[in-house]
């Protein structure tokens, strides 16, 4: 199902042009979830309208309890959608956080791996 489920975020976050898409595989690591994706929108008109369409197409898909933060702000918005965990920022944002890096990767173009699994 979790597998499912990242294809369609992906392919959302494809949709939407989100940049710099990167797949943390978390499983037999973490217990938060199965996959961590961590995208890159231009501002926050488009990291919104991301999270609102991931909500409805993980809804669509039979994901319940969808919980969504950060919507008002836009800078980075976490959408909890159970197995998958979705973090979408504005690029001056994803890069001070750097999650990437707490995870044993690299945001792309910075020469480690872009996904772990």
């Amino acid at each position: 199902m979790s597998t499912d489920l990242l294809k369609l975020v992906e392919q959302s976050l494809d949709d939407d042009k989100a940049e710099n898409v990167v797949v943390i595989n978390l499983q037999n690591k973490s217990s938060i979830a199965d996959y961590m994706v961590i995208a890159t929108g231009r501002n926050a008109r488009q990291l919104t309208a991301m999270a609102a369409h991931l909500d409805a197409k993980l809804g669509k898909a039979g994901v319940k309890r969808i919980a969504i933060e950060g919507m008002r702000q836009g800078d980075w918005v976490l959408v909890d959608g159970g197995d998958i965990i979705i973090h979408l920022f504005r690029p001056e944002v994803r890069g001070f956080y750097n999650l990437e890096k707490m995870w044993g990767t690299s945001q792309p173009g910075q020469g480690l791996m872009t996904a772990v699994g």
